[in-house]
C-alpha cells in the first residue's frame, strides 16, 4: 500500500462537507483505506479522515493502542477500524474540553469541547453496518476524526 500526503490547515479539501461512499464495498474504498492504515502507522497517529489525505469521501481509519490511554480512563485497545458513512449521536449534553491536536495542523493543540459518551453508527468494509457506543479520550477521538468529514479542523 501506500503512505499518503496529508493535507494542512488552509488547504481548501478540509473547509469541505465530504460526500458520502454509495459502496462501502468497492475495492477503491478498501485500498484507500489500506493507505490511510499505513498513513497512521508510519506517522504513529491514532486516526485519519479521508479528507485528511486529500479523499474528500466519509471515511475514517482508527485504532487505539495501549500506549496512547491515559491512566485510570477504564479505556481498552481498539484494533484498527474502519469507518464508512459514520454518524455520531451524543448520548448527554453535557461537554468536556478536551485537548487535542492534529495532522492537518502541526505543532499546536487545543481545547475543544467533546461529548464524553456518544453512539456511533457506521458501515465497515463488508457493508455490514455496526452501532456501539464510545466514553472518554475514544469518542473524544471519534468527534475529530468525524468533525473532518463535515469540514470542520478544531482550532474552528
Amino acid at each position: 500500500m501506500a503512505v499518503l500526503p496529508i493535507a494542512k490547515m488552509g488547504n481548501p479539501i478540509l473547509l469541505q462537507k465530504a460526500a458520502p461512499v454509495e459502496d462501502p464495498t468497492a475495492p477503491e474504498i478498501r485500498r484507500l483505506a489500506a493507505d490511510m492504515q499505513d498513513t497512521i502507522e508510519d506517522i504513529g497517529a491514532s486516526g485519519l479522515a479521508a479528507p485528511q489525505v486529500f479523499v474528500s469521501k466519509r471515511v475514517v481509519v482508527y485504532r487505539i493502542i495501549a500506549a496512547r490511554i491515559p491512566p485510570g480512563s477504564g479505556l481498552q485497545p481498539r484494533p484498527w477500524t474502519v469507518m464508512v458513512n459514520p454518524v455520531i449521536t451524543p448520548k448527554t449534553e453535557l461537554q468536556t474540553p478536551v485537548w487535542e491536536r492534529c495532522l492537518s495542523v502541526p505543532g499546536l493543540h487545543g481545547k475543544v469541547p467533546r461529548f464524553m459518551n456518544i453512539s456511533i453508527r457506521y458501515t465497515d468494509l463488508e457493508g455490514k453496518t455496526h452501532t456501539h457506543d464510545a466514553t472518554s479520550s475514544w469518542a473524544a477521538l471519534l468527534q475529530h476524526e468525524c468533525d473532518h468529514l463535515d469540514g470542520i479542523v478544531y482550532p474552528m
